[in-house]
């Protein structure tokens, strides 16, 4: 008498484990789709004198194609789900076309494992060498990710291994070269020279040195009247910053501003919430409940995130010149 094998237990729940992980996934990554599309801040777990996932958030490197990373993070989990529970809702169909969907799915399911693990590895190493923050919606996003290449390769049975490391090998590099490439602008160190036509001038930051604790980066722009104008406005109005000296987005909001505005910011405006900062006052950070840096408390409202002067203006209620340098 011949016995059947016994189906391993990780065959029989290998989709449904991969579906759930993507459930998850894409949970995640649509909350903070809409957290970043709406300008709202993320919950999570913050340290004092440490970044969390609000900075991660608002660094360049948290958009891509002008839309939020998450977005594209949301639509490469609700693609996973799909390719997990394709055949588990084709049971109706024909034997042979329901083996064919079944094949199908589990190759693009090991295609996109793939490109989500070294993507996510990427990631992570930016979180560890350039951005210095803690997200636990990043370290999730990893783990589930290396979940997916796990569980889609001891899933099933594949009949030749080698076909896996081929494909393991051709999809890897061509994420690799695509994700340096989709970030290569947010990687570079940009310059901020003045303006020569009288446009604006673009400002982004990328900090290569560690931070000073009594000013954080210095200022290399120079301010105009209107740059001035309105920093008074905002200093006479009451308005608040609150900042951390460690942030390179504050840095960014500084260069904006110019030297020479940001001084009269830096000294009635500006609130340091990083304990060790100079004149650090996280005590009034915590009351005002503040989750991101830079956040902007005007008239009683507050804005998160690096704010171009023409917005910062409006909002205050500014009526003089608005002839601004720079902008985000």
């Amino acid at each position: 008498m011949i016995r059947r094998r016994s189906t391993p237990w990780i065959h029989k729940w290998s989709r449904p484990l991969i579906a759930a992980i993507a459930g998850l996934g894409a949970l995640t990554t649509g909350y903070l789709t809409i957290e970043k599309l709406t300008g709202g801040s993320a919950a999570c777990v913050a340290q004092a004198g440490v970044k969390g996932c609000n900075d991660v958030l608002s660094s360049p490197w948290a958009t891509v194609f002008g839309q939020p990373l998450a977005l594209f993070g949301f639509l490469a989990y609700t693609s996973m789900l799909i390719f997990a529970l394709a055949p588990l809702a084709l049971k109706s169909a024909e034997n042979n076309s329901r083996k064919q969907i079944e094949n199908w799915t589990w190759w693009l399911l090991l295609i996109g494992a793939i490109a989500m693990s070294i993507f996510s590895g990427y990631l992570m190493y930016l979180l560890a060498s350039q951005i210095k923050a803690v997200c636990l919606y990043c370290i999730a996003s990893a783990l589930f990710s290396v979940s997916f290449l796990v569980l889609t390769i001891l899933g099933r049975t594949w009949e030749d291994v080698g076909q896996i490391f081929f494909t393991a090998i051709i999809v890897g590099m061509i994420t690799l070269i695509g994700t340096l490439a989709v970030f290569s602008n947010a990687n570079q160190l940009s310059s901020t020279p003045e303006s020569t036509s009288g446009k604006p001038v673009q400002i982004s930051f990328t900090p290569k040195v560690p931070p000073n604790p009594a000013f954080g980066w210095e200022i290399t722009t120079t301010s105009s009247e209107a740059e001035i104008a309105l920093a008074n406005h905002l200093v006479k109005i009451g308005a608040k910053e609150y900042v951390a000296y460690w942030c390179p987005h504050c840095h960014e909001q500084k260069l904006i501003f110019g030297k020479e505005a940001y001084k009269i910011i830096n000294d009635s405006v500006k609130v340091e919430c990083a304990p060790d900062g100079l004149k650090g006052q996280p005590d009034l950070c915590k009351a005002a409940k503040i989750e991101g840096f830079p956040t902007w408390i005007i008239n009683g409202k507050s804005y998160s995130g690096v704010q171009n002067l023409e917005e910062l203006a409006k909002v205050s209620n500014y009526t003089g010149a608005r002839n601004f340098k720079y902008f985000k």
